[in-house]
């Protein structure tokens, strides 16, 4: 049953968005910054609005990590992208969480982060990503309030199903797992999980862009928006960018941005061309070209899925871990799903990873994974002080975008 009070926009009469909403933790790579360019190709060429939200709910990273979010936004600029309103920043948004916390089921859980690591431990094993259990969901109350002496709880959904169905434009509709997901973290922190789908139906967003590595998130953020009354969201889950060297470009290898590029030689007008290639767009230097070009629409349109003769949904069971996730999960719970297959069909499998199909192998665009270039510099002058030696280990002569 959805909630009563929707947090959507839906009745201001104002047009859908897609939107960006990075993390203030770390400069914006180039893969950040190919799923931004996509997403605001995405929503103009939709006729759609176009907003940037700035997700610092976890202060403490983003205090660590500098007055970055202002950086991320230059950088939005220098690409050439525009939005429509303010930047929202979900560190002052706290009563609206609040306020949607307390219209869903929910439950105490006190459960550590190497208790369900442990219970998600399969017999042979073999690790894989698992919906947590349920240990905290019948616990009685004097066992509550005999564990909250201990240690303080983090807030659980109360959920009645254990999967739902999303659809993503480029792998249709699939089934996800859904279990109790983390709403408010025992640190008191909202969980990104239920910020993101509050901001999103705040802010009127019906399409949502980014990488596919928090596809599996999908089902669960599907599930809380029907549970708060909200529209239901179409995803579209770009492919990842890799080093030339094979390697993933993230945070935590730290891949460079624009920064890193531009001391290196690298000029901006380049970094646009290259990350509109990679979208299967010519290439220019102001995307706002491209509005105009009547082909962009269908470039941007991946080919159709594979149609499935049982007519059953897709499912998807990726174990990777995103940047999002609140806590490990362990076991599945018994909770039949009212967006399961028929009775006696099996879902259908699908590949979680990069949109696979004979069609779309050989046509690159946002879907696909995309390789970043290595380019050739021009090595800059030897600043007083520094030695040729310094220089030439600051700024080789080529340069693997998106790695130092």
């Amino acid at each position: 049953m959805s909630c009563p009070h929707p947090f959507s926009n839906a009745t201001t009469g104002e047009r859908p968005a897609g939107r960006f909403a990075p993390s203030p933790t770390s400069a914006l790579h180039i893969g950040n910054l190919r799923t931004a360019l996509a997403a605001w190709l995405l929503a103009r060429c939709s006729d759609r609005r176009f907003v940037v939200r700035v997700e610092d709910l976890d202060q403490q990273r983003v205090a660590a990590a500098g007055g970055i979010a202002d950086q991320q936004l230059r950088d939005l600029e220098a690409l050439g992208l525009d939005w429509d309103g303010p930047v929202v920043r979900q560190s002052e948004r706290l009563d609206i969480y609040s306020d949607a916390l307390a219209q869903l089921p929910t439950y105490p859980c006190f459960c550590t982060r190497r208790e369900i690591a442990a219970a998600a431990q399969a017999p042979n094993g073999v690790q894989s990503w698992r919906p947590y259990p349920g240990t905290c969901r019948t616990l009685s109350h004097s066992d509550r309030q005999s564990r909250a002496r201990m240690r303080p709880a983090a807030t659980r959904l109360a959920s009645e199903v254990s999967g739902w169905q999303v659809t993503d434009q480029a792998r249709g509709t699939c089934l996800g797992q859904v279990d109790d997901v983390v709403l408010r973290r025992n640190d008191g922190v909202y969980a990104y999980n239920l910020a993101v789908v509050v901001d999103d139906g705040v802010q009127g967003v019906d399409q949502v862009v980014r990488a596919r590595d928090l596809w599996p998130s999908a089902a669960r953020q599907s599930h809380l928006g029907h549970l708060l009354g909200l529209p239901e969201v179409r995803y579209a889950h770009c492919g990842l960018v890799h080093a030339p060297d094979g390697e993933r470009l993230s945070k935590s290898a730290h891949a460079g941005g624009l920064a890193e590029l531009a001391a290196r030689g690298v000029e901006l007008p380049r970094v646009r061309a290259a990350l509109c290639e990679s979208l299967g767009l010519p290439a220019v230097d102001d995307p706002h070209e491209l509005l105009a070009d009547p082909d962009v629409t269908a470039a941007l349109t991946p080919p159709p899925t594979a149609p499935d003769p049982s007519g059953t949904p897709g499912t998807w069971d990726d174990p990777s871990s995103s940047r999002h996730s609140d806590a490990p999960t362990a076991t599945p719970q018994p909770a039949a799903s009212r967006h399961a297959p028929p009775q006696g069909k099996a879902p259908r499998p699908v590949d979680a990873g990069p949109y696979r199909d004979s069609e779309s192998s050989s046509r690159l665009g946002w879907w696909s994974d995309w390789t970043a270039p290595t380019w050739n510099v021009h090595p800059r002058e030897v600043p007083d002080g520094k030695s040729p030696d310094d220089v030439a280990r600051m700024t080789p002569e080529r340069v693997e975008l998106g790695h130092e």
